[in-house]
């Protein structure tokens, strides 16, 4: 009973953190602070953070699939949670949001190979139920629901940061298996904040010139997007440990409301009812999902 509770706060805090950390790095990023400075200090902050957990660790303990793993986690995390930013630069966070929805479905596949976790008729069904329900939040765009859509930089971003952080979980749950939580964590940020780094260096950014044009009112919002990004990921990979990945991603699917609404009333996006109606419609799906179990 004690263990219930505690995974549905988990997923309860990260289905509110994960869109909260979205309209804190779209604020950011309209306020003309460049994408990958954000996804690179949301990681180093948190990066330091962890070395509070560093004499806790007992790192001679640990697998060599460890390491591998995480190497393979920090590079699909740094690179998909860098799209997602450069996505919300532009995008609308109520069309952004449901798009993640997929996510569950492209864990599901991945964590066939690298989990051994088989989908049943359940699972086939929701993902159907998913991908017709984002018709409905895609169609509100001026191109519908049509491969015009993936013209849309945007889209394309999103779209490659949700394949890669669905990836990212499915190995962070390997991960989890070759040590806990709590060291996951640990790797996440570190990893994470090393090819954050490499990003920057490869996408040839003048990093003190971008580290001095950040104005003093953007400083409480590089702390709440830390603070959101941090939480968001320690539930995650709470609720990883508990429950299969597919299960999980599709329980965070919930956060889809959560983004339409604070897409609608920060931002002002339009369509909220057809997007509404979308939304519940792919929750249907994700809910199915979770009949697996």
């Amino acid at each position: 009973m004690a263990s219930t509770l505690l995974i549905s706060i988990a997923v309860v805090l990260r289905i509110v953190s994960n869109p909260l950390g979205n309209v804190f790095q779209k604020q950011l990023t309209e306020s003309r602070n460049h994408p990958l400075l954000v996804n690179f200090l949301t990681y180093f902050f948190l990066g330091l953070a962890c070395l509070f957990f560093l004499p806790a660790i007992e790192w001679s303990q640990l697998p060599v699939g460890f390491w591998w793993f995480s190497i393979a986690g920090g590079i699909a995390g740094a690179l998909g949670n860098a799209f997602l930013v450069k996505a919300l630069q532009t995008g609308d966070l109520s069309v952004l949001g449901p798009i993640n929805a997929y996510k569950s479905v492209v864990g599901l596949v991945v964590a066939v190979f690298l989990l051994g976790e088989i989908p049943s008729l359940w699972g086939i069904l929701g993902i159907a139920m998913i991908i017709s329900g984002s018709y409905f939040v895609l169609d509100t765009l001026e191109e519908k629901f049509s491969w015009a859509l993936l013209k849309r930089k945007e889209i394309q971003y999103r779209i490659w940061a949700m394949v890669l952080t669905a990836i990212e979980a499915v190995i962070i749950k390997k991960i989890i298996r070759h040590s806990n939580p709590e060291i996951a964590f640990v790797m996440w940020c570190w990893f994470g904040t090393l090819f954050a780094f490499v990003l920057m260096i490869a996408y040839r950014l003048r990093i003190v010139k971008e580290l001095s044009s950040i104005k003093p009112r953007h400083l409480s919002r590089y702390l709440l997007l830390i603070l959101c990004i941090g939480t968001m990921q320690l539930t995650t990979n709470y609720v990883l440990d508990n429950i299969p990945v597919g299960y999980a991603l599709s329980l965070f699917q919930l956060s889809t409301i959560v983004s339409i609404l604070l897409g609608y009333k920060i931002f002002r996006e339009k369509d909220i009812r057809k997007k509404l109606l979308g939304a519940v419609i792919m929750i249907s799906g994700s809910v199915i999902i979770i009949l697996m179990k």
